[in-house]
């Protein structure tokens, strides 16, 4: 049996990691400032996350949530401590498609409606309802199609107050990146943030923060939502949750019931999985990892100067989208073959992607920053 070609793949086999490095079977050293689409959040094999999950291994791996698991309670206070929703609710699930699907779900179970809004370039998963409510026509099947959701101009105020004014009585819900990651790093605007608040608000539809890439701490604050000082209905989590280990999770607000049946999962919430992100989330706090990826990403965009064809620098924290005057293909693959730096790509083929671990060391960024500008002066030469 082959396996099913749908990834495009570099020839490179990491074979060990530490922090913010991979070792590949040749013995080849690399430096990872990608952590697999923004999903190494604490460094790879911290000591205390690897302690964390050998320890629960050897008691208990797995049970399905028809029984109690004490360690979901404890991930749960731990999660609002950290992130200052104390008074949310936590659903746990296994991924950021799976998140989002449950948060469109219980929004439209909470006031009856169907119609959800999206915005241009957005990325919510690639399951049912969350590739739906996904800006990219190439991953919407047919049996995906629906006219219950629709796209608006991201960060266009008077669009979405428009929309509403003729529509608003019918909106489910809105759900918006606070931070696009695939569409190109865009960051949603105060004022926008703000609009979305009142307008739900106002029309009874429920404000989904799609914090799958951009929360966690990665932008700076536990929720990049919270630069407008608005608080959402349903903050939707993954990538950075577990720093590798797959999980999910929905924070929902007090004024969302639950009822038995209403959602479910089978994987969900197992032992190991808590233990992971419960490892996350004591490094993160020990270790101060918030303030350190806002410190360090404004010493990363101060630094991305002197290249002439760089069109913006945009993000926050350690969220780095930089935008050249031309696709960055050959940028990317010089820094990772002649330099052995892992970094991303966009939608967006003029953007390069910079998502590094939040503990990653300010000469490990000194190390990119020559690199780049390096490679910038070849590729503009040749």
């Amino acid at each position: 049996m082959n396996l099913f070609d749908v990834y495009p793949i570099y020839d490179i086999e990491p074979v060990k990691a530490l922090g913010e490095y991979l070792w590949d079977a040749n013995g080849n050293q690399y430096l990872d400032l990608y952590g697999g689409h923004a999903v190494i959040s604490i460094g790879h094999t911290h000591p205390h996350y690897v302690n964390k999950i050998s320890a629960q291994l050897n008691q208990i791996g797995f049970y399905s949530n028809s029984v109690k698991i004490s360690i979901q309670q404890e991930l749960a206070t731990k999660l609002g401590q950290l992130s200052g929703l104390e008074d949310y609710q936590l659903f746990l699930c296994n991924s950021g498609a799976e998140a989002n699907e449950n948060a469109l779900k219980l929004a439209s179970f909470a006031n009856g409606r169907k119609k959800i809004v999206s915005f241009t370039h957005s990325f919510h998963g690639r399951t049912s309802l969350a590739v739906a409510a996904t800006d990219n026509k190439a991953l919407i099947a047919p049996v995906n199609e629906t006219d219950n959701v629709v796209f608006l101009p991201f960060n266009d105020v008077e669009a979405l107050e428009n929309y509403f004014t003729k529509h608003g009585e019918e909106v489910s819900s809105v759900i918006i990146e606070g931070i696009q990651g695939v569409g190109g790093v865009n960051v949603a605007s105060n004022d926008f943030l703000k609009a979305i608040r009142s307008l739900c608000d106002t029309f009874g539809a429920y404000f989904i923060a799609d914090s799958v890439q951009c929360g966690y701490g990665r932008s700076g604050k536990f929720f990049s939502h919270s630069y407008a000082d608005v608080k959402a209905d349903i903050y939707s989590m993954a990538k950075g949750m577990g720093n590798g280990f797959p999980i999910g999770g929905i924070i929902i607000s007090p004024k969302l019931k639950a009822k038995y049946g209403m959602l479910g999962t089978t994987f969900g919430g197992n032992h190991l999985a808590c233990a992971a992100a419960i490892a996350v989330l004591d490094v993160i706090k020990e270790e101060d990892l918030i303030n350190r990826a806002s410190h360090l990403g404004d010493y990363l965009k101060d630094n991305l100067t002197g290249l002439e064809e760089v069109v913006e620098v945009r993000g926050m924290g350690l969220m780095i989208g930089i935008e050249f005057g031309f696709p960055i293909e050959n940028l990317r693959n010089k820094l990772l073959f002649d330099h052995k730096i892992f970094v991303g790509n966009a939608y967006n083929k003029n953007v390069l992607r910079v998502l590094p671990a939040l503990n990653v060391r300010k000469e490990s960024l000194d190390i990119f920053l020559e690199a780049l500008h390096q490679t910038y002066r070849k590729v503009m030469s040749a």
